[in-house]
């Protein structure tokens, strides 16, 4: 469905970047919805799209670019004269589709339901994860249940933090998930130092992935990225320990190494991480499936009012969501065989 309904083939306005960094005051600012423009008599598709974005012409055709990444002689779309933007996931639409607080997330969705259709699309589409987390996941004993999805190859990459690797590596090393037993939920002793004691058995090896080769780390998220050759980002932040020697400590660097997993995502699951999902939603195009999974409604709420349209939003305990995503593989797993073997019988 057409947004901005232009009927008329009207070329788009381009001005020269001056310098680098800086583009002229009427620049377009692209929404995540799949964008054209109309250039020497045709229309062009734009590629990488994302919002909060300029769109570069050049003689290789029209792509989004981050403000810090416009070099001085880009040719910037101004205007909005020659743009079309499409909104492919809702044909029924008739108002402008991009905008932030226009959605609403229920408590009451019926989660089973939407568990099944992921585990559909995972099992017999063989569609992958690009999961975007937070520590929660460790917290909740989720992080079994996505180290066996990372081990049964559903997962495409995992975009996380410091934490979440440190917190993974401290339980799988000591048993303790910031000091609270993994097993009995109680405060060991002296626990509070385990996940320091984490960073530096793996500053010891000098990475993570140095660490599993040497057999000093034996299980967990991590290290199931690692024995399956999972692509992983590790983005700083200001309160991190360590940090581990993984975790990229520039921001810049961290979001370009997001958004080059992202473009090619095909289904983002979101769990338990409001900054990182917000970010990560902002980098993605519309048509990219996207699900957010967080016990506090206001989060999922959040991800959706900041302009990502497609999310979904599930509100159930991460722990509890990765359990049942992973059951209903196994059911449909399961009942492959079940009818196979019927069929070979009869």
């Amino acid at each position: 469905m057409t947004i901005n309904k232009i009927d008329i083939n009207e070329n788009v306005v381009l001005k020269k970047a001056t310098m680098d960094k800086h583009v002229p005051d009427d620049f377009y600012s692209t929404t995540n919805h799949t964008t054209f423009i109309y250039h020497n008599n045709q229309w062009i598709k734009v590629k990488n799209q994302r919002m909060d974005a300029l769109i570069v012409v050049d003689e290789h055709g029209a792509v989004c670019k981050k403000l810090r990444d416009i070099k001085r002689g880009d040719m910037v779309v101004c205007g909005d004269t020659g743009v079309k933007v499409i909104n492919e996931n809702d044909d029924e639409q008739t108002e402008n589709s991009f905008s932030f607080m226009s959605n609403y997330v229920s408590s009451e969705r019926r989660n089973d339901m939407l568990i099944k259709n992921l585990a559909y699309d995972l099992f017999y589409k063989n569609r992958k994860l690009t999961i975007v987390a937070g520590p929660v996941v460790v917290h909740t004993g989720g992080d079994y249940y996505l180290s066996e999805l990372i081990h049964k190859n559903y997962v495409a990459s995992l975009l996380t933090g410091n934490a979440l690797a440190v917190h993974d590596i401290e339980k799988n090393l000591y048993g303790t998930s910031l000091g609270v037993c993994a097993k009995t939920g109680k405060v060991t002793h002296n626990g509070y130092r385990n996940h320091m004691r984490a960073i530096n058995h793996i500053m010891k090896y000098g990475s993570i992935k140095k660490a599993v080769e040497a057999k000093a780390l034996h299980s967990g998220i991590m290290y199931e990225c690692i024995k399956n050759n999972i692509p992983f980002v590790l983005a700083g932040s200001l309160r991190d320990d360590g940090p581990l020697p993984d975790t990229i400590t520039d921001i810049i660097k961290a979001q370009d190494a997001y958004n080059e997993h992202l473009q090619r995502a095909e289904i983002v699951l979101v769990l338990g991480t409001m900054l990182h999902g917000i970010a990560s939603g902002n980098m993605l195009p519309a048509r990219t499936k996207m699900i957010c999974v967080d016990i506090n409604s206001a989060v999922v709420t959040k991800l959706s009012d900041r302009g990502s349209s497609q999310a979904i939003g599930i509100v159930t305990d991460v722990g509890l969501f990765l359990n049942l995503l992973v059951t209903e593989i196994e059911k449909l797993k399961n009942n492959l065989k079940n009818n196979l073997g019927t069929r070979i019988a009869t």
